[in-house]
């Protein structure tokens, strides 16, 4: 069974969290703006994206990392954001209304909690949110969160790559054909394990990122979750 502790809102580890860190300054952003500013689409306007990007900072999505793909910054073009942004409208902590993305009451409630914020969000995300939205494949991938997290816990105290996690809970690749399975195991666990900040990824070689990459466990790790 899977239980997150409570952590205190003054606790450093939440620092070590992507996912909190963009969490606390998008809030702040809504309270000394009013609101952010929505497209008929109701992604976020690129303005505000732009801004996010910068910063966000975040890991593998920094403003440089992005605009050297794109000449202007789309919520789309940023997938952390769009987690973010749906996330935070799956919990009701924010909602969308006359044009702008602005706190609920619950919002306004946990913006000065980032102990509970982080209760609130990481489960959801982690458990329910579909993290192969980005991927050009979605097959399935055998197991389950209790069986990820206690072998990936023990894998990553002293540091372990993606390869190596992959083999021992699937054993090795056969075949000189793309590995599915690596590519989804990063996609579905290792990658939301590192935004979340319970994870730190050392990224590898970038033609063979998923198997060179080394995952160290956090100390948000063993302060959040009780395995």
């Amino acid at each position: 069974m899977i239980r997150f502790k409570p952590i205190p809102d003054a606790s450093d580890a939440l620092k070590l969290s992507p996912m909190m860190n963009a969490s606390e300054r998008l809030l702040s952003y809504i309270e000394e703006h009013d609101g952010i500013g929505l497209t008929p689409s109701k992604a976020f306007k690129r303005v505000f994206v732009e801004w996010a990007a910068g910063e966000f900072n975040w890991p593998g999505y920094s403003k440089d990392e992005l605009f050297k793909f794109n000449k202007v910054l789309n919520e789309i073009d940023f997938p952390p954001l769009m987690d973010l942004h749906d996330l935070l409208i799956t919990l009701k902590i924010g909602r969308h209304y006359k044009g702008k993305f602005k706190l609920t009451k619950t919002g306004k409630e946990l913006f000065k909690q980032p102990g509970r914020l982080f209760g609130v969000m990481i489960p959801i995300y982690l458990f329910e949110v579909d993290h192969h939205r980005f991927s050009r494949r979605s097959d399935s991938l055998m197991g389950n969160w209790d069986i990820f997290l206690n072998v990936i816990g023990d894998l990553t105290t002293n540091g372990a790559t993606g390869g190596q996690i992959r083999r021992a809970l699937y054993g090795e690749h056969e075949g000189t054909d793309f590995d599915y399975t690596l590519s989804n195991l990063y996609v579905h666990v290792l990658r939301p394990l590192c935004w979340t900040g319970l994870l730190l990824e050392k990224e590898g070689e970038k033609l063979r990122r998923n198997e060179t990459s080394l995952f160290v466990k956090t100390l948000l790790w063993d302060e959040a979750l009780e395995l």
